[in-house]
């Protein structure tokens, strides 16, 4: 019983350690979906995620900031859509919760122009054009 209870154990933690999807030193520039502008609606913005997101409720929708997503680790396409991250600016580890609404090219991260200027604190940033960010998939809390 023992062997099994321990085996169980295994399972379930190797379970865990693969659904956990992060990534550190991921570049991270900066679009201008401006949510805000355009009453948070992803089909205005011409996001990929609005094939399966744009009649979610206005309150999902302006929950998080936005981000477009083609990092080196987690879900890539529909599978990503929706899906939160929490990035962290690692010069100045200030911290971010973002929703994934497009897809990118860039292998990292394309967060909208508010989550980005929120993140970089001390504006080196702005100034090189992107920031190196590592992040973790987190529950949105939908």
């Amino acid at each position: 019983m023992a062997k099994v209870s321990l085996f169980v154990v295994c399972v379930v933690c190797i379970l865990a350690l693969a659904s956990a999807q992060s990534a550190t030193n991921v570049r991270a520039t900066y679009h201008l979906y401006q949510p805000e502008q355009h009453n948070w609606d992803l089909l205005a913005v011409s996001a990929y995620c609005s094939t399966w997101d744009a009649d979610k409720s206005l309150a999902w929708r302006s929950k998080y900031g936005w981000t477009a997503f083609c990092g080196p680790s987690g879900p890539q396409g529909q599978q990503s859509c929706g899906r939160c991250l929490r990035v962290t600016n690692t010069r100045t580890n200030a911290q971010e919760t973002v929703r994934i609404v497009d897809q990118c090219s860039n292998g990292g991260l394309d967060l909208d122009i508010g989550p980005f200027q929120k993140l970089d604190t001390d504006g080196n940033g702005i100034a090189q054009g992107h920031l190196i960010v590592n992040y973790d998939f987190v529950d949105c809390g939908d």
